[in-house]
């Protein structure tokens, strides 16, 4: 079962601030770095989420993520169409897929994901986005169409507008910079804990 809270950051660094506080699902997502420096950081991410017991995705870098021993990644629509699904199966890798519409709805439930993301939910400040927000009741059609696939909402959530994504069908929610741009990012994170620990231990 998947936790229901799920921080997106850049470094091994950033992990090592948000363990603490509680997170037991968390992504890396490194762009544009030499090749030493990104096995370093998902080596150094590996490690950190090992010894509390934490699953880390890393996004993206599946070859590396499976040369370097770790156990989920995440694939963009982009990434999915030149990545070998059947290296990362016969590795052992689960498997979270980004979706916007329909039709990368059907290429991502193809491909048997571990999660379906469905994003912008909300408006994002993270980065231009080619799809225009999704919005609730979006939540729930994909839901439906999903079934019993958990159900991953990311884009402009913040922690008072997650029960609302929770009741809408989400099965877990992806936040970045609601933590990452908070006054006190372990502080938002341990909040975000605290209010979703109850459902992950429903759920258990």
């Amino acid at each position: 079962m998947l936790d229901p809270f799920y921080p997106i950051v850049d470094s091994a660094a950033w992990i090592g601030r948000l363990l603490p506080c509680g997170v037991k699902f968390v992504q890396l997502r490194i762009k544009d770095q030499p090749r030493e420096a990104l096995r370093a950081e998902i080596a150094a991410a590996r490690d950190l989420c090992g010894e509390v017991g934490t699953i880390l995705v890393v996004n993206d870098y599946w070859q590396e993520a499976i040369e370097l021993g770790c156990r989920f990644v995440h694939l963009g629509q982009g990434d999915l169409a030149g990545a070998d699904l059947g290296a990362i199966r016969n590795a052992g890798l689960r498997l979270g897929i980004s979706t916007h519409d329909d039709a990368e709805l059907a290429r991502a439930l193809a491909a048997t994901p571990d999660y379906i993301a469905l994003g912008p939910i909300y408006p994002t400040l993270l980065k231009a986005m080619e799809f225009a927000p999704q919005g609730l009741a979006r939540i729930g059609e994909w839901k439906k169409k999903i079934n019993a696939t958990p159900l991953v909402a990311i884009g402009g959530i913040t922690l008072e507008l997650a029960a609302g994504v929770f009741e809408a069908g989400a099965d877990v929610i992806s936040v970045v910079t609601d933590v990452t741009r908070a006054a006190d990012p372990e502080g938002r994170a341990a909040a975000w804990v605290k209010a979703t620990r109850p459902l992950a231990v429903a759920r258990a």
